[in-house]
């Protein structure tokens, strides 16, 4: 297949105070999101300086492809700029025709999937006929090299606790709600986001640490109170080791590829004085994008891509595809 450009597609963040509240109201619209905890998750990035981490990684992450593909890289988000709309739009005036896009999560649902594959084509859209193709890599949850580079940043948070040998493995995933994990995947074939999950989850166990105890857990919930989410919440499920009696835990953030606000507020933060107040050892795993092994990762992806009918580098059993079929992960229905 010929592809004249890259997009990295990713979620989008502020740049300084100032773009906070504007780039939460592009993020929450229509989702229903109470006022609390919107002024709650403003109060999280300006603790940060009111700069989204996830803006310098598509940097960092666009520099390593940068030597590694013969293909121009364009960047294009979601829910700030650079926005999807402009990236295209700068293509199609470099008269560019076909792209290939890579989109900063593994797993497949409305929100961490399709919303993506739906707001391309609303950019396609507002540009009319001229507008790029633009094809997306596919889901890579369970792919050798992003399964080591977690797993040896496991490994290595493991060292750093006083008894390793007695830990507790943790993995963490963003929330979402029940009823879009229960539709996330082909029509009447749903639950491909957790399943994908503890995929990762049991392969990362098994690399780093197979004797060792493990648990997929969930955090970063902000939806209203009334609509059920994915549970256990990673601070709840750390008090119910505390109670089991268990000393140290390591907290993987296996569905982040790189330190987006909620791994390092959710995690470095709230998670690490839950476990400070309950006496836990705690040591909290790397994320993979600093790894140069995801780079590697992403240009066999491409080439995979680009020359299709070899085997797909994969190490779990739920199989992926290249393109999702129509009413795949359908969009929850929204709130009033």
């Amino acid at each position: 297949m010929t592809y004249d450009a890259f997009l990295l597609v990713s979620f989008g963040g502020p740049e300084g105070p100032d773009d906070v509240a504007p780039f939460l109201a592009n993020v929450t619209r229509g989702r229903g999101v109470p006022p609390e905890r919107l002024a709650e998750v403003a109060e999280h990035y300006r603790h940060f300086g009111g700069v989204s981490p996830i803006n310098e990684q598509c940097r960092m992450l666009m520099a390593g492809l940068r030597d590694r593909i013969d293909l121009p890289i364009y960047w294009g988000n979601r829910n700030w700029r650079p926005y999807l709309v402009d990236a295209l739009r700068d293509m199609r005036d470099a008269g560019i025709h076909r792209v290939l896009a890579f989109v900063t999560s593994p797993y497949g649902s409305y929100s961490s999937c399709r919303q993506y594959l739906d707001d391309i084509a609303a950019a396609r859209a507002a540009l009319g006929e001229r507008a790029p193709e633009v094809d997306k890599l596919r889901h890579f949850h369970d792919h050798p090299l992003f399964i080591a580079a977690h797993a040896d940043a496991v490994k290595a948070s493991l060292a750093t606790l006083p008894d390793p040998a007695a830990a507790r493995l943790v993995f963490t995933a963003h929330s979402i709600p029940v009823s879009m994990a229960d539709t996330a995947g082909p029509v009447r074939n749903g639950g491909r986001y957790v399943a994908q999950l503890r995929e990762t989850a049991r392969l990362v166990a098994a690399a780093a640490a197979p004797d060792l105890p493990y648990e997929l857990v969930w955090q970063s919930r902000s939806g209203p109170p009334v609509v059920p989410w994915l549970e256990p919440d990673v601070n709840d499920h750390l008090a119910a080791l505390s109670a089991e009696g268990v000393t140290g835990v390591v907290v993987s953030p296996i569905g982040f590829i790189s330190d987006h606000i909620e791994v390092l507020w959710d995690l470095d933060n709230e998670a690490a004085e839950t476990a400070e107040k309950l006496g836990l050892a705690y040591a909290r795993a790397a994320t993979p994008t600093d790894d140069p092994r995801f780079i590697d990762m992403l240009v066999e992806l491409i080439e995979e891509r680009r020359n299709p009918g070899g085997d797909r580098a994969a190490l779990g059993e739920i199989p992926t595809w290249d393109r999702c079929a129509p009413g795949c992960c359908p969009a929850p229905p929204k709130r009033r």
